[in-house]
């Protein structure tokens, strides 16, 4: 498949499941105003082996100024505070998520208009959510610049990774139970 960046926009286009790219395959993102603590922060979140990291993020299709993303968060995932430089509209898929004092499930959505932070937390049996972006291209500002911060998001990921290490899609866990 090509980069997405060397694709013309399509008036008409079908993508499959089988063809998503993990976000590592890819240049799509790129992290903006890293520090030294928000880099090694981000290593905690992706040391140790590949079926224990707390998230997985494809990319289903691209095409210039619009994107679809598909990304799991396991179980208690601590999403980083962080703003995007585009819009992104989200839907829920399967799982919930926690907003402060707001819980979100299957058929929820939200909204983030550029450059707004936002935080959450994957709820006990993870979420899987799609991410509607306005550009091909995107840019991911960490809000949070402290060592303390990350040190305290760190021990939260090394005390989920013996869990996550077997954990299923919620989508998965639905479908056995239907």
């Amino acid at each position: 498949m090509d980069d997405i960046t060397e694709k013309p926009a399509e008036r008409f286009a079908i993508y499959r499941a089988k063809d998503a790219r993990d976000y590592g395959e890819h240049d799509l993102q790129r992290v903006d105003d890293i520090t030294p603590a928000i880099a090694e922060g981000l290593a905690h979140y992706m040391a140790g082996e590949d079926d224990a990291h707390g998230q997985i993020v494809e990319l289903l299709y691209g095409a210039p100024g619009f994107s679809l993303t598909k990304v799991w968060f396991k179980s208690g995932f601590p999403l980083p505070l962080h703003s995007h430089g585009n819009d992104c509209l989200y839907y829920i898929l399967a799982g919930g998520l926690r907003f402060g004092e707001e819980e979100l499930g299957p058929g929820d959505g939200f909204f983030v208009g550029s450059d707004v932070p936002y935080t959450y937390t994957a709820g006990p049996e993870g979420v899987e959510v799609l991410e509607f972006r306005n550009s091909n291209q995107l840019n991911i500002r960490f809000k949070s610049r402290t060592k303390a911060y990350w040190e305290k998001a760190g021990a939260k990921i090394r005390e989920r990774r013996a869990i996550w290490k077997d954990e299923r899609p919620p989508s998965a866990a639905a479908n056995d139970a239907g």
